[in-house]
């Protein structure tokens, strides 16, 4: 039976009819497929996971626990994680991406980051997380190496990258470590007529760096803002932070840095990551956002002495114009 059918023949039972329409809704990086299915002025949406693929229990405990503590992710009305089906309440067809301008991102941020902080004082000792260690992020910087500079590039890592790697690890890991949703940005953020933003995507959330979902928002790598805007935002964040208990002894300074440096490790990761999408997976439409992330990686490494080495290199042996 095809993938199709059998979505269909789910979709009769969970509903009881035959008489919904099913379109396709969107993709993503993953091996996941989304369908909106519409019923007497009703919709939803099924997320389609392949249970050799993908494993939907962490997207259907901390979809519940998210629910729980009031921050807005889809409901779920049924799923069956044998068959890798969900069933979730619809969102609409709005991500932030398509919606944000010089003129509303700064309404549609304010919301985000409030919904960050939402999220950061959830309790997880219960939902027992994975963490955001000092392996996986050495497995996440050494995609860079692997896939960016060996096989998109041509290039050795250079002696003195472990080094560099070592110093961004240790940023991450001396951050208070809270619920991070680890991919929190203008594609995966949906305006809604209430309680905007939905969130989505979430289901390979850590405890992590407190530092990471603003900086995954800030310096997005689908679109970018002006540094001016990016640090009133980050002082914006930080005395919400503290208002409602979190940071409480962080000066803007120590935070700058702790969010500049995980930034430097998510892009770095992503470089990595848009290559394997595009040469492991045949997702080849990631390679059209290298230049944005690397223009980050760029940016803040020109910003501190302990990364000379690594501005030195990107400058001498990778050209943004070039990737």
């Amino acid at each position: 039976m095809s993938r199709l059918n059998s979505i269909h023949n789910w979709l009769k039972t969970v509903l009881k009819t035959e008489s919904y329409q099913l379109e396709p809704a969107s993709a993503d990086a993953s091996f996941r497929r989304y369908f909106r299915v519409s019923l007497n002025n009703e919709t939803w949406v099924l997320m389609d996971a392949p249970p050799e693929k993908e494993d939907t229990q962490p997207f259907i405990r901390i979809a519940e626990f998210l629910n729980e503590h009031h921050v807005h992710v889809p409901e779920i009305k049924a799923h069956d994680a044998n068959l890798g089906f969900l069933l979730l309440s619809d969102f609409g067809k709005l991500p932030y991406l398509g919606q944000l301008s010089n003129s509303s991102v700064d309404k549609y941020y304010a919301l985000a980051i409030n919904s960050i902080i939402d999220m950061q004082l959830c309790p997880t000792d219960a939902l027992n997380l994975p963490s955001y260690d000092r392996n996986l992020l050495q497995q996440e910087l050494s995609l860079f190496s692997d896939w960016f500079l060996d096989k998109h590039l041509g290039l050795t890592a250079p002696d003195f990258l472990q080094g560099t790697f070592e110093l961004l690890i240790e940023n991450a890991l001396e951050q208070p470590q809270v619920f991070v949703h680890r991919d929190y940005h203008s594609r995966n953020l949906m305006h809604t007529a209430t309680r905007s933003p939905g969130i989505i995507d979430f289901q390979d959330a850590v405890l992590g760096p407190i530092s990471y979902d603003l900086v995954s928002l800030l310096r997005d790598c689908y679109i970018s803002w002006p540094e001016d805007k990016i640090a009133q935002w980050i002082s914006d964040y930080l005395i919400q932070a503290q208002a409602r208990g979190l940071l409480t002894n962080i000066s803007l300074t120590q935070f700058t840095r702790w969010f500049d440096l995980m930034g430097l490790q998510r892009h770095i990761k992503v470089l990595g990551i848009f290559c394997r999408l595009n040469y492991r997976d045949g997702k080849a439409n990631y390679i059209d956002d290298l230049p944005l992330t690397l223009h980050y990686v760029k940016q803040v490494s020109s910003r501190y002495p302990e990364l000379a080495q690594l501005n030195q290199f990107l400058n001498q042996y990778i050209k943004i114009e070039k990737i």
